[in-house]
């Protein structure tokens, strides 16, 4: 089948990690099926959706790797909506209501001091045009609610498997505010309707609007897309996920060094039967993905894990994966650079740290003045290679009779003025003779 779906944010903030779950899933999926992804923005909301804010959307999905067909802005589509409520307005589907919010609440409070659930008691139904014409009058301007038909709602979900709904427990959704703006209901049922939406697939917490959805799209003589309901994110303790909490935001990540390929990887494959694990591609993601995998339990958001991924992807990365960007901050060294340091790295911006170790100038350590002394007169003639540090440190181990942490942990000291790091073997030819020779003679080089 032909598959179509989207991907609608509101540009009232950046992308977090919720949202980009959300986002990698219906690319993935339709990725698969040589289907279609629209980018929608959901900025009916005026005071709060900004150009900014979408700009950054449309970078953080860049970043990602997300592509789509079409970029569709709700703001330019009032007159679409405005022919869809008039028709549901024909049909007898859309009623107006005089409410007040005080008067609303108070409704709510009495019902759930009868034990009764909140839902609306459809009173505007009963107003005679005289009713009408009085609250007209005072001033008061009707909101227009769905009417829906009390029935049981079914749909197979991709996710959750078989659904059902008793519409005879939900209010009538209102689609139109007093003031004549769009709650979030009409307007994603007719984009859906008019780009051809095959699947609606997002958050578990978009179940409850799934009924008045399915019936919304039967009201508009239109076919109803297939819907899959993902689990949410929880953090590490099982709670909600903060959207304050920047280290979740993808500007934040990005900000942090987290490799764009470690975030698509790790929101692809957390609250899947999937191993938690790098992925060198989006393709393969893309052929891994399966709506079977994906469990109903939360799925937990874990920053600490998702910078250990960050650096295992690192440590299988080949260098043309990262060549220009290494260039682009000044990386000498090529291939045999990164090949040296990147099993040293937690993100890429550490090989800078590396790359000022290998070309100086430092001040070296010295741990013992006389074997760093003998090994520097023991240090043979350029072209090096790998090869190079078991021979000379064997003709150092020879000459001294140091072994062990005795020979090696000097000599490190000496070259890299650092404990800890790349193999020796692989950093000696990077450093080159003279520097080596310097820094073993105590010299800042």
């Amino acid at each position: 089948m032909s598959v179509t779906v989207r991907f609608a944010p509101s540009p009232t903030g950046r992308l977090h990690a919720g949202n980009i779950r959300t986002a990698l899933l219906n690319f993935l999926f339709a990725r698969k099926m040589g289907g279609r992804l629209f980018f929608r923005l959901d900025d009916t909301d005026r005071d709060r959706s900004t150009e900014e804010f979408a700009h950054g959307i449309r970078e953080d999905l860049a970043w990602l790797g997300i592509d789509y067909v079409d970029e569709v802005h709700q703001s330019a589509r009032f007159a679409r909506y405005a022919e869809a409520v008039e028709k549901l307005k024909v049909t007898g589907r859309l009623y107006p209501a005089y409410e007040t919010p005080e008067e609303l609440e108070l409704k709510r409070k009495r019902q759930f001091a009868r034990g009764k659930p909140p839902v609306y008691d459809r009173a505007a139904l009963k107003l005679t045009p005289e009713e009408r014409a009085r609250f007209e009058a005072e001033g008061r301007k009707p909101h227009w609610r769905f009417k829906l038909e009390t029935r049981d709602v079914v749909w197979d979900d991709l996710v959750r498997g078989r659904q059902h709904v008793d519409a005879a427990s939900l209010s009538d959704p209102v689609l139109v505010r007093a003031d004549g703006t769009y709650l979030y209901t009409l307007p994603s049922v007719v984009d859906d309707i008019d780009l051809g939406i095959s699947h609606v697939i997002r958050g578990e917490d978009h179940v409850v609007n799934t009924a008045p959805q399915i019936q919304l799209f039967e009201a508009l003589r239109a076919t109803t897309p297939a819907f899959g309901h993902h689990s949410l994110l929880v953090n590490a303790n099982g709670q909600a996920l903060s959207k304050r909490d920047r280290s979740l935001s993808i500007q934040g990540m990005r900000e942090e060094g987290i490799e764009a390929l470690a975030v698509a990887s790790y929101a692809a494959t957390i609250g899947t039967s999937d191993p938690v694990a790098p992925h060198v591609n989006l393709d393969e993601l893309v052929r891994g993905f399966d709506f079977a995998k994906l469990s109903r339990a939360p799925a937990r958001f874990d920053p600490a894990e998702l910078r250990a991924l960050n650096a295992k992807l690192l440590h299988m990365l080949p260098f043309a994966a990262v060549a220009e960007r290494l260039e682009a901050m000044g990386i000498g060294g090529g291939e045999a650079f990164w090949e040296a340091v990147r099993g040293n790295l937690a993100v890429l911006g550490d090989a800078k740290y590396w790359w000022e170790v290998v070309q100086g100038p430092l001040a070296p350590v010295i741990e013992s003045g006389e074997l760093c002394h003998v090994a520097a007169g023991l240090l043979p003639p350029e072209p090096w290679d790998t090869e190079t540090w078991a021979s000379w440190s064997t003709a150092v181990k020879e000459a001294t009779g140091a072994k062990g942490k005795a020979l090696f942990q000097p000599l490190r000291l000496a070259l890299t003025a650092r404990e800890h790091g790349p193999e020796l073997k692989q950093l000696l030819p990077l450093i080159g003779r003279e520097r080596a020779v310097a820094r073993l003679e105590g010299k800042a080089a």
